[in-house]
């Protein structure tokens, strides 16, 4: 299987378009444009009876002692750990494409809908939710549910890049068995895969807030 993008190089750096966070002219991070990108796969192989779409940054600290504070960057050494800016299971079979810009489009405090995408989909597409659910969870403002697609918006005082890893699995079921009344979460869904996944594709990007290393 095979699996690109218009709205971004394998490899190359994510545009700002595209990520929940940009570098502020003033201060350090302002809200971006949080637009999904466009995916396309092709080469599906036999079997295939729907599709499971899953973003993730594999490069978040570990523990968050050192995360946006003033006076240092988080150690490139520190270890990483996964954090899943989409999910998106139940795809039909004759799927082949995401517009960019039809999941998401701004940024929406406490959250976008869930688990059912806004736009006309086939029965049964559900959206999980992404760790930007945990993430504001002691914020006032901003606390939420938060379903579909959030981009990036790693620390700002970080002292690597982030790869942002969005991944296509062709399932050989039509449906993965994740109860309706299950909030969907990234390691769910991957447990649920498990046994189902006939092939994969991804694309990454890179993106970073600090001004020493965004370039």
């Amino acid at each position: 299987m095979r699996l690109t993008s218009t709205s971004f190089a394998n490899d190359a750096t994510l545009p700002v378009e595209f990520a929940f966070g940009k570098v502020a002219s003033e201060g350090h991070v302002a809200l971006s444009s949080n637009r999904n990108p466009h995916l396309a796969w092709s080469d599906v192989p036999d079997g295939t009876l729907s599709f499971v779409v899953v973003c993730h940054d594999p490069d978040v600290p570990s523990r968050g002692d050192d995360v946006n504070r003033e006076d240092r960057e988080v150690p490139h050494d520190l270890p990483r750990v996964d954090f899943f800016h989409w999910v998106l299971i139940n795809l039909p079979a004759d799927a082949r494409e995401i517009v960019a810009g039809t999941h998401s489009h701004g940024v929406t405090p406490r959250g976008k809908k869930g688990p059912r995408p806004d736009l006309p989909v086939a029965d049964g597409v559900r959206h999980g939710l992404n760790d930007y659910t945990g993430w504001f969870a002691g914020d006032a403002d901003m606390k939420g549910d938060y379903y579909g697609y959030d981009g990036a918006c790693p620390p700002w005082n970080d002292s690597i890049v982030h790869r942002y890893v969005f991944t296509v699995y062709a399932v050989d079921v039509p449906r993965l068995e994740i109860p309706e009344h299950h909030a969907l979460t990234g390691a769910q869904v991957l447990a649920a895969l498990q046994g189902h996944v006939l092939a994969e594709a991804a694309v990454t990007a890179t993106y970073s807030l600090n001004p020493r290393l965004a370039g």
